[in-house]
């Protein structure tokens, strides 16, 4: 008799709602993620945040700060765990050559907003973001509110 297959369940292993708030997303990029073993299998049981993750740029390449993973409980004694440690971020040249030029310019910053499953690899999606300003921030606020009441409405019409 042959085993079946677990119903996929969702790819995300981490979101970072805060960026959506604080900046306007301007260009998402997808970059891997260097990882240690015991990183992985932390990911799996979902031990990741995002929150106040961003990248920097460092002698070519880019780095992932901010990003925390916990260790499980299980994990080896002779591995040195560091949660918060910086994350060498994998991209192509093209790539990482565009983010560096635009951040050099005033205002723009670079952003981790999802980490997630891709087949057996861990990805992170990073965004090409502007700040917002305090008014934006609350223009955004009033929008969002507006669009739920009026499908609120909608909703009830409907019935």
């Amino acid at each position: 008799m042959a085993k079946k297959k677990k119903a996929p369940t969702s790819n995300t292993i981490a979101l970072n709602k805060k960026a959506r708030h604080d900046y306007f997303i301007e260009e998402k990029f997808e970059a891997g993620l260097e990882l240690q073993g015991w990183e992985v299998k932390s990911c799996r049981e979902g031990k990741a945040q995002l929150t106040d993750s961003y990248v920097i740029f460092k002698g070519g390449e880019a780095w992932l700060l901010g990003a925390r993973i916990q260790p499980l409980p299980s994990a080896s004694t002779h591995f040195v765990t560091e949660p918060d440690r910086t994350r060498r971020l994998l991209l192509k040249r093209r790539e990482l050559h565009k983010l560096i030029t635009a951040v050099e310019q005033k205002g723009h910053a670079v952003v981790a907003t999802a980490l997630y499953w891709k087949k057996h690899l861990i990805k992170c999606e990073i965004a090409l973001a502007k700040g917002k300003a305090k008014y934006d921030k609350r223009e955004t606020e009033k929008e969002r509110d507006w669009n739920r009441q009026k499908q609120r409405v909608l909703h009830t019409d409907n019935r």
